[in-house]
């Protein structure tokens, strides 16, 4: 019998079917599910979420919230942090290493080497590893964009989502908000309900527009319904009820916003399946929510053994302009609590905005350290150019590292008193990180 390949280097040979990570369009993979007998039509009810940013962490919530409802769940996400199994949870567990193998054998063989990407090959792995396991909800996060992204062929969702959009990716889907709001709203289907999380107007109003061409209701955060907090309860406020909530495990300001969308789909989602979801589950999964790499503290491990025990250590992946003004008001609310020099040990990807990203940090933090980011499809800014342009730009105080282990003992001698260090400005550096501090190989893809 002849040995099966590992998952490591199925996916990389994956990698060579097509030159590009990113060439968005629907044919390819719909021609490949066909192929495979199309396992998207066998999924069980669909949530799909869109957006530019919290779609994500809306995920995770969603996902705590279901299970704490006795929901079998499946979730799409990408990319991953440490391990690809990260990216398909089948009925609530990282898939297994046999299984994902099994998926893309299958999926590899009957593509046959036609051209096709990594992510359509892995999303065609996904929708079959779902498919042949019962669940009772399946939770898509779009890739990118929406329109043209692979997770874009379930055609009857049960309810849709559109996390806040912000510009991210202007190259793949345009240059102003209301381009790549068109491009997200892709998603809404013909009389499927669509929660619509915090938008610009432009935003809202292609949003609107869609929806109504296809008569899908929509649910519209600031209009329909609100999640605020109150007296250190969050309070979800929806056609003029209200639920008592506690604050999500999620930090952050941006995260009871993101909380608040994920309690709205669920309703919505309960409301279009007859799959009851009460509030005690939602309640239950607002805390249990479990979401790495969003302003996480890191209390143990290697990283944090090589600071002072007195230093904090948070780990952020996000990367775009209004991630950086969420970490910074997170970091805002941290301070009134705890006033200590904050200092970021950064890396960002070069085609992301890193005058956007670092601009709401000027004023709160001592020192930007920066760092190599690898692992990725695409380049990194080097250290040197992103500290001097850091430098240049903002006055900022900058340094550059060989590596994160590097970094961190530059931070913790840069001064005496117990200080709060993030790692930030990119999943990939964010996940390199979390590998580290768990002594695993890492592979970012």
């Amino acid at each position: 019998m002849t040995a099966r390949l590992p998952s490591d280097t199925l996916l990389d040979d994956i990698k060579q079917l097509h030159p590009l990570l990113i060439d968005l369009s629907l044919e390819r993979i719909n021609a490949l599910l066909e192929k495979l007998g199309n396992p998207e039509r066998r999924l069980p009810p669909v949530i799909h979420i869109a957006g530019t940013n919290g779609k994500g962490s809306t995920a995770a919530f969603l996902t705590a919230i279901c299970r704490a409802a006795g929901l079998r769940v499946h979730r799409y996400t990408s990319p991953h942090l440490i391990r690809f199994h990260e990216r398909i949870m089948v009925a609530g567990e990282p898939i297994s290493e046999a299984a994902l193998v099994d998926a893309l054998e299958h999926v590899r063989s009957a593509n046959a080497g036609a051209p096709m990407t990594f992510y359509e090959i892995t999303t065609a792995a996904a929708f079959l590893a779902f498919a042949e396991t019962p669940a009772d909800v399946a939770i898509l996060e779009v890739g990118l964009g929406g329109r043209l992204d692979a997770t874009n062929v379930i055609a009857a969702p049960a309810v849709t989502v559109i996390t806040p959009v912000a510009m991210d990716h202007a190259d793949k889907l345009g240059g102003t908000i209301a381009e790549i709001a068109g491009e997200k709203a892709g998603i809404v289907k013909a009389r499927v309900p669509c929660i619509v999380g915090p938008q610009t107007d432009d935003a809202r109003r292609v949003i609107q527009q869609r929806a109504t061409s296809l008569d899908a209701p929509l649910t519209l955060w600031g209009a329909d319904f609100d999640c605020h907090v109150e007296r250190g309860r969050a309070v979800f406020q929806e056609d003029g009820s209200l639920i008592d909530l506690p604050l999500p495990g999620l930090r952050g300001r941006h995260q009871v916003v993101n909380a608040g969308v994920a309690v709205a789909a669920a309703k919505a989602f309960a409301a279009a399946t007859s799959i009851p979801i009460p509030e005690d589950a939602i309640a239950g999964g607002l805390q249990s929510v479990d979401w790495a790499a969003r302003m996480s503290p890191v209390a143990e491990g290697p990283l944090r053994a090589a600071l002072a025990a007195d230093d904090e250590l948070w780990i952020d992946g996000g990367h775009n302009p209004a991630a950086g003004h969420a970490i910074a008001d997170t970091l805002c609310g941290l301070q009134e609590q705890a006033s200590r020099p904050t200092i970021l040990i950064a890396g960002m990807m070069s085609q992301k905005d890193w005058r956007g990203y670092f601009e709401p940090f000027v004023g709160l933090v001592a020192q930007v350290i920066t760092v190599p980011v690898k692992g990725a499809f695409d380049e990194a800014n080097p250290p040197e150019e992103l500290a001097a342009s850091l430098a240049d730009a903002f006055s900022l105080k900058t340094a550059a590292a060989p590596d994160i282990p590097t970094a961190l003992a530059m931070a913790g001698k840069t001064s005496a008193e117990p200080k709060r260090i993030v790692i930030c400005g990119s999943l990939y550096l964010a996940g390199a990180a979390l590998a580290i501090n768990e002594g695993v190989a890492t592979r970012i893809d």
